[in-house]
């Protein structure tokens, strides 16, 4: 097949380095002789291209894409409901329900001759994307996710930016924690899987880390706060991620303006910890200041060569594919292979042992 016109969208939560691959991708299929749009608001904007002012897709050339490799958040805007398989539909009586409208998205791509896709998002972007696949389009997909939970990659752009922020949040807290004798729980981002809280916790010398998964035990947790006092550190910093759990219970939320949303984890710990320790205890919660701000230099390095990765991979005749990270290289994965699992993290990894060895509370 020829190509000579791609379109790009992004899907899911925002991640530092989504511009930066916006970026490699637009100036890498220029060089080629391609043209290149962009889909706002993940496929909404060929879906509902009424819902934007200029128009549901924006033309991307080298000064679409100038100077947006250093900035967060995405130019092509995101969302997290727009899944053309179960798109949320507005009954007449108020009610809602979820259809089938892929079809418009094949009318869509037709419309706006449409050669080929890069879908930039994360494990429900990448699912969606390999349906797109199956109907007949050709999509090249490359893995966002601050959470690092994608297989057929090593690493995911956005998951260092937001190790590197919660490892100074804790940095910051440490100060604070020792002047006032308090534990301070520092609640981050980390769905199914613990790699933000793991990887922050163990660089930003966390005491005690909770991840999803390994269950956790608040009396061990409490016996790792009064180990510390007994030994005159009267401070203790626990980095929990916010889909931690303890042993035999279940994953907390929250409501938000109706809406269940994850979350909680943090608080729960410390209302836990307050009978079982003499120590103030404190709860941060960051959020979503992880995801925004300038990526890394590590991120905007990854984020250009999946960019470029992706326009190779259809140049050389791949189809329906990932890219992904296996250094010193990248490489190209079945779209359905890299959608089965989540990336959890290994109780084995060297990392973990790491941790245990160098005095590290799991709460198990």
């Amino acid at each position: 097949m020829t190509i000579k016109r791609i379109a790009i969208t992004t899907g899911g939560g925002d991640a530092p380095g989504l511009n930066a691959v916006i970026r490699a991708v637009t100036l890498a299929a220029i060089s080629r002789g391609w043209e290149c749009v962009g889909i706002r608001s993940g496929f909404d904007g060929i879906l509902h291209p009424e819902d934007f002012p200029d128009g549901g897709m924006l033309p991307l050339d080298a000064n679409a894409v100038r100077g947006i490799a250093h900035t967060g958040g995405t130019i092509l805007g995101t969302t997290n409901r727009g899944n053309p398989f179960s798109y949320e539909q507005e009954m007449p009586d108020g009610s809602v329900e979820r259809q089938d409208i892929s079809h418009r998205l094949i009318d869509g791509f037709q419309e706006h001759r449409i050669d080929a896709l890069v879908a930039i998002g994360g494990d429900g972007s990448m699912g969606i994307a390999n349906q797109v696949a199956n109907l007949g389009i050709t999509v090249v997909g490359v893995p966002k996710t601050i959470d690092n939970d994608l297989e057929g990659t090593v690493a995911t752009f956005g998951f260092d930016t937001a190790v590197s922020y919660a490892t100074d949040a804790i940095g910051r807290l440490h100060a604070t924690a020792q002047s006032h004798r308090r534990v301070m729980i520092v609640e981050m981002m980390g769905r199914h899987a613990g790699w933000i809280a793991l990887e922050a916790g163990l660089a930003g010398s966390a005491d005690v880390i909770l991840i999803p998964e390994i269950p956790f035990d608040l009396r061990k947790v409490a016996e790792k706060v009064k180990q510390r006092n007994s030994r005159k550190r009267f401070f203790t910093i626990v980095a929990v991620a916010e889909g931690a759990m303890p042993v035999g219970g279940a994953e907390m939320y929250q409501d938000a303006g109706g809406v269940k949303k994850l979350g909680g984890i943090g608080e729960y710990v410390a209302e836990g910890l307050r009978p079982l320790v003499e120590n103030e205890v404190r709860t941060v919660v960051l959020g979503h200041l992880l995801r925004g701000g300038s990526p890394t230099a590590r991120d905007r390095l990854l984020s250009f060569r999946f960019g470029a990765a992706a326009i190779r991979a259809l140049d050389e005749g791949q189809r329906n594919v990932m890219v992904g990270l296996d250094p010193p290289t990248v490489r190209y994965v079945p779209l359905a292979q890299c959608t089965k699992n989540i990336k959890l993290v290994p109780g084995d990894c060297d990392t973990i042992k790491t941790a245990r060895d160098l005095g590290t509370c799991f709460g198990d």
